[in-house]
């Protein structure tokens, strides 16, 4: 991987115009002052071109991360009837399970073309929704409700989620307390509007599919093409790979999966916050790629395999009101009015589903 700006800083990924850097979180975690501000840089510098980058040493251990895929796939593995007994129900709540095909990702707001895509084609995944707890009249949908006198794995899935939903909380606090320092604020600006943690912990799944929908249908995707409606997404990734970034010049690029480190992308809300200094780039999930040993392959049955993946949509808090950040408009002058964080939110999720 070769060297970018910084001492820290290395390329993930670099194609038409693209670049993903891979970036040390521990020299900011753990760093001095100078050492933070060299990270800081970086984490920003890579929101204003790319719009994503590669985490490593973030704090979130290797065995934490293997136990939430491993939590996960349990989950999925359930009984259909009981995954929908736990089912989405409004943008509002955004907690619970989604079924393949309720999501379409997409950066439409039409309801009718919406409709028509999911359709015509469909989302590859289902999904779980979770939320921060104790809010009034929005439950988390927990499958411990299904829990026995000799089965009580809902309810340790329940606790490990909400260990893992603060574990990447703290995760967020601290890659907004560097996006801060790197735009010339003081680098707990962001603490007041965070410290909720209206966040969501999405659970993915994509089941195998059949090669031949590749095949039959060329435009089939997993996750349509769209962007990310918050301040900024944690993801983590299985080995699987069919993530990609869409380059400046209109192509696609894979972020390959980068075994120990986080994607991190900023989203449609932090870019408005920024008055669009920071880029929400447009990415999307498609058949993994090939295997080096992978040859033609004519049988009709052979499928694509699973990928897992987790999400941890970070938003501002709901409660806040969202306005040109201080630094990013003097010159040019605020291009959106103030919006609410949750109303923004919701407004985002109701074109989607």
């Amino acid at each position: 991987m070769g060297s970018l700006q910084g001492p820290t800083a290395q390329t993930g990924v670099e194609q038409d115009d693209l670049v993903i850097p891979l970036i040390d979180f521990g020299a900011y975690l753990h760093g001095n002052a100078e050492t933070k501000r060299t990270v800081a840089n970086q984490i920003l510098h890579a929101f204003k071109t790319s719009g994503f980058l590669y985490l490593q040493n973030h704090g979130v251990t290797t065995e934490e991360v293997a136990h939430a895929f491993s939590e996960s796939a349990k989950f999925f593995a359930r009984s259909q009837e009981q995954k929908d007994a736990l089912g989405w129900t409004t943008p509002d709540a955004n907690r619970g399970y989604v079924a393949s095909g309720r999501e379409k990702v997409t950066q439409s707001s039409d309801p009718e073309e919406i409709a028509r895509l999911r359709a015509s084609n469909p989302d590859l995944k289902e999904s779980l929704e979770i939320g921060r707890e104790g809010v009034k009249g929005f439950p988390n949908q927990w499958p411990d409700r299904f829990d026995d006198a000799t089965d009580k794995s809902g309810s340790v899935f329940r606790q490990d989620m909400q260990k893992f939903f603060q574990t990447l909380q703290g995760l967020n606090m601290n890659v907004m307390r560097a996006i801060a320092l790197g735009m010339g604020l003081d680098e707990y600006f962001f603490d007041s509007f965070s410290d909720d943690g209206d966040n969501t912990l999405r659970l993915l799944h994509y089941p195998p599919v059949k090669k031949s929908i590749w095949k039959q249908n060329p435009g089939q995707v997993r996750a349509g093409e769209h962007s990310d409606y918050g301040s900024i997404t944690l993801l983590f990734q299985d080995s699987v790979g069919g993530l990609e970034v869409k380059s400046p010049k209109g192509t696609w690029v894979r972020a390959t999966p980068i075994p120990g480190t986080i994607v991190v992308n900023a989203g449609d809300l932090l870019s408005r916050w920024s008055n669009d200094t920071i880029r929400s780039t447009n990415h999307r999930v498609i058949q993994p790629p090939p295997k080096p040993e992978d040859v033609e392959d004519s049988d009709p049955d052979a499928v694509s395999p699973a990928r897992y993946s987790i999400a941890y949509f970070c938003n501002p808090n709901f409660d806040r009101l969202i306005e040109a950040l201080p630094g990013t408009y003097e010159e040019t002058g605020k291009k959106y009015e103030a919006i609410n964080s949750g109303d923004y939110l919701v407004m985002r999720l109701a074109a989607t589903y």
